[in-house]
């Protein structure tokens, strides 16, 4: 297993969250899920980010985003999480076939307040980090690129025999995370950072990509 790169940090908080450091500033990036907030409230505290940046507004990786706005830290999600993050729409996919446990489990987690919440879009570059559309998994997700590091959130899932994808029933469009895995795959990288498990390497994202289906 590859290394993140030296401007990288790591902590899973059941989900990945990354704490991203270039001249620009401190960005850290997704909150993971909710049993961990008060860890999660620790590395606020001990990492002192500039804005916290949530790739998805599913609640394993937004669950601690609460926190931050209670800290007076922007939270920035493309404008299409946002009714997901602020309480206003509960739809989760797992467990997969249950919505009405989704929506129960959505409206069980603390939400982020609407004014608390900034819109970001892909093309553009948070404190030196370039935002990266990477939908299918929401329709909304996005990443982070810098200097051939891709942060890709659950575009693309780590484990120990490779790059995976979520399961169908978890993705608001297989198709199109299909499509975006097969994007990444394309891109020149030299590291690729999911959203669960360890770091990838462009050739394991480049095999998964290749194989058809689920």
């Amino acid at each position: 297993m590859i290394a993140p790169a030296p401007h990288v940090r790591v902590h899973r908080l059941y989900a990945n969250v990354y704490l991203l450091s270039s001249p620009a500033g401190r960005l850290l990036v997704d909150a993971g899920a909710w049993p961990y907030a008060a860890r999660f409230d620790r590395i606020l505290g001990q990492f002192s980010p500039d804005a916290v940046l949530l790739t998805h507004a599913h609640v394993d990786h937004s669950g601690g985003a609460w926190r931050a706005a209670r800290r007076g830290i922007p939270v920035l999600a493309h404008p299409l999480e946002h009714p997901q993050l602020s309480g206003k729409v509960h739809n989760l996919p797992y467990p997969a076939g249950r919505p009405d446990i989704g929506r129960m489990v959505s409206r069980a987690h603390p939400k982020v307040p609407s004014a608390a919440l900034h819109a970001v879009h892909p093309g553009e570059t948070v404190l030196g980090w370039e935002v990266v559309a990477l939908p299918g998994h929401t329709y909304g997700q996005i990443g982070v690129m810098r200097d051939g590091v891709l942060v890709a959130a659950d575009a693309v899932i780590g484990a120990a025999d490779g790059a995976h994808l979520p399961r169908a029933a978890y993705n608001a469009n297989h198709a199109q995370a299909l499509d975006t895995l097969k994007r990444i795959a394309g891109m020149d990288l030299r590291t690729v950072l999911p959203g669960h498990g360890g770091p990838l390497t462009p050739e394991q994202v480049r095999r998964r990509a290749g194989r058809p289906g689920p």
